[in-house]
């Protein structure tokens, strides 16, 4: 940890880790609130967050594929500033949002445009997609420029004190975003003659949001990749760069031809589709079950510690604390996960159910970092931003179909139900991933 405390790349990608997550929480907090203020409307709030999500799970491979092509580094640059735009562009419609600004067309001619709340919604909208559209492209090469810019010996605790500063960003961003929002304004006077009044608030987390995504472009660029592609002696005998959809498939190929990547994978992406999103929906309906939301945030709060600490135990001792083969602790913490998940429906007190939130959220802290490191590792560089991107489409992209069918269940059956039944199929689903796949054998020390 000492060494890697001193290397220069570690520390401007931590910088410029740090600076964007609090940007980014602002974001997360001011958007749905902008939309619901001038709209009051929760559909048009899920059309938003739908708009963002949507595209950046279905261009996130294509994402991913350009990242190997032109490199991390330059890829995370290119959508860090597009992000800046986007933002700043938000930041003046929320400025002007009911005025009607002037656009001077010539000496003699000029347009003026009123920014009713249909059209302010419509513009943000076209924002939302827009945004969606750039994290697909940020989010597989900001998870790829790591193993191409620390040492492979310091990957574990670089990966655990990112992702812990990561999570801890969860927990400090909403109450900075909250406070911001109540001392400069958060658009909590209504509407009148089709203007948001004090929305400074608003306007000022998107514009450090936009700040903040300007100042960890300017630190990635401070960082030195290790790994460099070499130029090729005769550029006219270079072979033509693949198209985007034939390198999409190479880097499927390549997953599927590695058994153990595909092994994982593939039992990733089954339990996100059966387990993973329906929690994204049981938990706030047990909460509200528990008290509202009070409770929620207790339980998130609970599950945010523990996920923080789990980090921080992986990244401190790494290796010193695995205690099995890597598939086989996979499948041993999904079990335990599974034992902790059944009888969260049961609970009668807020204090009990935030005690297994805990609990599992240190248990995911810790296998997240396993499991990222592992990936890195095993990867070759040439192929992480396409390997990256399907890991990620694994859980962006599945797991809202799950919490799509978790809603539509739980019409049908008691939460309590829904809970046990998640957590005997996750028990189960180890155990034969365990006793008839060769999952077990998977090693954590990969070429």
């Amino acid at each position: 940890m000492s060494a890697l405390k001193q290397d220069p790349n570690f520390k401007w990608l931590m910088r410029g880790g740090v600076i964007s997550m609090l940007g980014d929480q602002l974001t997360m907090i001011a958007l749905p609130w902008l939309v619901l203020k001038l709209t009051g409307d929760t559909l048009a709030l899920g059309l938003v967050i739908a708009l963002m999500s949507v595209p950046r799970a279905v261009f996130i491979l294509i994402g991913g594929a350009l990242v190997d092509r032109y490199s991390p580094k330059r890829v995370l640059m290119l959508s860090k500033y597009a992000n800046a735009v986007l933002l700043g562009l938000l930041t003046v419609l929320v400025l002007n949002i009911g005025s009607a600004p002037t656009i001077a067309l010539g000496e003699s001619l000029s347009l003026t445009i009123a920014l009713t709340p249909q059209l302010s919604l419509q513009l943000i909208y076209a924002l939302a997609l827009a945004l969606g559209l750039a994290q697909a492209f940020g989010i597989p090469s900001g998870t790829s420029i790591m193993p191409l810019a620390i040492p492979r010996e310091h990957l574990q605790a670089a990966n655990g004190m990112l992702m812990g500063l990561r999570q801890l960003s969860m927990l400090a961003g909403p109450l900075v975003a909250a406070g911001l929002l109540a001392v400069a304004g958060d658009g909590g006077g209504g509407t009148s003659n089709g203007a948001i009044t004090d929305a400074r608030g608003l306007a000022l987390a998107f514009g450090l949001d936009c700040v903040s995504f300007l100042l960890s472009a300017w630190t990635l660029a401070k960082v030195r990749p290790l790994i460099v592609a070499a130029a090729p002696a005769d550029a006219q005998t270079a072979p033509a760069p693949q198209s985007v959809l034939r390198s999409v498939g190479e880097g499927l190929r390549m997953v599927w031809n590695d058994a153990p990547l595909r092994l994982c994978f593939i039992y990733w992406g089954t339990v996100a589709l059966l387990i993973g999103g329906a929690m994204q929906v049981a938990i706030p309906v047990l909460a509200s079950d528990l008290h509202g939301a009070t409770t929620l945030g207790l339980l998130m709060g609970a599950h945010g510690a523990g996920t923080l600490l789990g980090m921080g135990v992986a990244a401190k001792f790494g290796a010193r604390l695995r205690f099995a083969e890597f598939g086989v602790m996979i499948l041993l913490v999904d079990g335990i996960a599974g034992l902790l998940l059944a009888p969260l429906g049961m609970v009668n007190a807020a204090w009990q159910a935030a005690l297994l939130m805990l609990a599992l959220g240190l248990l995911g802290g810790y296998m997240q970092i396993n499991v990222f490191t592992w990936i890195q590792r095993r990867v070759p560089p040439q192929m992480m931003g396409r390997a990256m991107s399907i890991f990620m489409f694994i859980f962006m992209g599945l797991a809202p179909m799950s919490a799509a069918v978790a809603g539509w269940l739980l019409k049908y059956i008691a939460l309590s139900q829904l809970f046990l039944g998640g957590g005997i199929i996750l028990v189960l689903f180890a155990a034969l991933a365990y006793l008839f796949t060769p999952m077990p054998s998977i090693s954590a020390n990969t070429a």
